[in-house]
Formats: C-alpha cells, sequence, structure tokens
C-alpha cells in the first residue's frame, strides 16, 4: 500500500474530493472569483490554464509525492479551491499542506480551517505523520497569519528559494504542526469552528 491514497474527506463545513477533470469547470469559477490569478506572490492558474494544472497535479499523484483534492463548501455545494498534500516523505512520515487556493469569497468564511482540520487530521491520525509542514512566500501576509492561526510553529526562512513565474525571486517561510503539538492544535481548531 502506497503512503498517498485518494481519499474523500469530509466535516460540516467542506468536502475534500480527490481532484478529477470533471472539477474543471467549477475550479475555473472558482478562480475566477476575485481573479486569483493576478496576485503575483502566489501560483492560481488562469482558467485556460485550468486543465493543465489539474494534469500536472495528478501526475504528481502519480508519481506519489502530492495527493491533490479540490475543495467544496458543503452549505451551497461549490467549488472554492484546491488544496494538496505535497512533498510526501513515506519513509520519514511527513507530508506539507500546501498549493491551496481558495475563491475571494470563501475567505474568512472557516472554509480554510475547517479543510485544514480535516487535512491535519488525516496525516497525523491515519497516515501517521511525525510532522506536517506548511511554506509560502514572505510576501504572502495574508497566507502567513493563517498558517500562524492554526498553531504551526515558524522553522524558518529559505531566503532566493524559487524563481517566481514574474522572474522575482521567492524567499519562503517554512512553518510545521509535529506530532506532539497535534492534540493541542486539533482542539483549538474544533473550538475555532464550533463558534
Amino acid at each position: 500500500m502506497t503512503f498517498l491514497q485518494p481519499v474523500t474527506l469530509a466535516n460540516d463545513v467542506v468536502t475534500l474530493e480527490p481532484l478529477s477533470h470533471d472539477h474543471l469547470e467549477g475550479l475555473c469559477d472558482a478562480a475566477r472569483d476575485g481573479e486569483l490569478w493576478n496576485l503575483w506572490y502566489t501560483s492560481v492558474p488562469r482558467p485556460e490554464n485550468m486543465a493543465a494544472e489539474i494534469d500536472r497535479r495528478l501526475g504528481l499523484l502519480h508519481a506519489q509525492s502530492m495527493l491533490p483534492f479540490t475543495v467544496r463548501r458543503n452549505d451551497t455545494g461549490q467549488i472554492i479551491g484546491m488544496t494538496t498534500y505535497m512533498n510526501a516523505d513515506a519513509a520519514h512520515r511527513r507530508v506539507e499542506i500546501g498549493s491551496t487556493w481558495n475563491a475571494t469569497s470563501a475567505h474568512r468564511s472557516g472554509t480554510n480551517t475547517a479543510s485544514k482540520l480535516l487535512l491535519l487530521t488525516h496525516a497525523f491520525e491515519q497516515l501517521q505523520c511525525i510532522a506536517v509542514e506548511f511554506r509560502t512566500h514572505w510576501m504572502n501576509m495574508q497566507s502567513r497569519t493563517a498558517i500562524a492561526h492554526l498553531g504551526a510553529k515558524q522553522d524558518g526562512i529559505l531566503r532566493n528559494h524559487q524563481r517566481m513565474p514574474d522572474g522575482s525571486l521567492r524567499d519562503t517561510v517554512v512553518f510545521s504542526i509535529i506530532e506532539s503539538e497535534w492534540p493541542a492544535v486539533r482542539n483549538e481548531l474544533n473550538r475555532r469552528l464550533k463558534r
């Protein structure tokens, strides 16, 4: 049995479905909600490039380095974005949660917290991970704040880590939650979702 197996994860707020080409139109609509491809510090595909992005993520699934999901709101049934387990390390039981984006209308709705709770629960309780990592652009303050609010600790900064599509260099901030921190993080995320 391989480390990452496609699985559907659900709670009262969202359902994370294994990514497929059936989600193409909904993902295009979600990206149009806020024209997310215009955010220079992140990488959200334009609608005309969405099919290629689905192909890319499914190729990484086949290579066992990524498990991609489509995020769907349960109250409306609307597709609001994508998220993944990525940079999977089966030998050391580690994954990164990343390549996440959500439609602008879903921001501050609790959907991101609900998605992360599902992913963290599966990582620590089913995959038996010893650590879950998060990475984001130094300039993406919204993402950095959201990651810190999850209970992740900042591990450090990888300077000049990647070249962005516009040619600029990205400093990457690395966060993680380790296995011993998970019970407290889980309790806090559940408390926040019940509010």
